[in-house]
């Protein structure tokens, strides 16, 4: 895969309100230009929960223009490519995935819900602070991979491993 051009991510979730939004907006960070992160879901809330929002501010990271939107979007003719797909909750396995043109590299990256946390807030707070760290730890170390140097089936590996949690199951594409 080459890394002189910037790649296209999509990071889906069922709910589009949470992790998914939590990873795009950091990849879109961190990325520096080399890539540019969007997210979805298979049933968006509709909105982006309110700590996903606050944690990001705490970080100093963009929230302008972050959604919940359907992945249906990213399916559709004239979405963006995707080169790299991401399931990051448990909740999106099993479920049929679209098609997605130019056939990506998927991987699953599940994390525990923190919108799912029942309780005080900050509880709920730790909880975004725990999903978070886990998936800017992956997207570090996606982002050191040498990606210019790695075929398609070394990069799918690569990628896996970062995800790889004892859990191997992901959306299923639909054709």
């Amino acid at each position: 895969m080459t890394a002189t051009r910037v790649l296209n991510v999509l990071f889906l979730c069922t709910g589009n309100s949470a992790r998914s939004i939590l990873a795009e907006a950091y990849l879109n960070r961190a990325g520096k230009g080399r890539f540019m992160a969007y997210s979805a879901g298979s049933r968006p809330s509709g909105r982006v929960n309110p700590f996903a929002l606050e944690l990001l501010e705490q970080y100093r990271i963009e929230t302008a223009g972050l959604r919940s939107k359907n992945w249906d979007e990213f399916a559709s003719p004239g979405a963006p490519r995707m080169d790299l797909v991401f399931t990051v909750c448990d909740s999106a396995a099993g479920e049929q995935c679209p098609y997605w043109p130019g056939q990506p590299i998927t991987a699953h990256w599940g994390v525990p819900d923190p919108a799912a946390v029942q309780g005080r807030d900050e509880e709920k707070r730790r909880a975004f602070r725990s999903a978070f760290q886990v998936l800017s730890t992956r997207v570090n170390l996606m982002l050191n991979l040498p990606l210019e140097k790695l075929d398609r089936i070394a990069l799918t590996r690569s990628l896996e491993k970062i995800g790889w949690t004892g859990n191997d199951s992901a959306c299923v594409e639909r054709s």
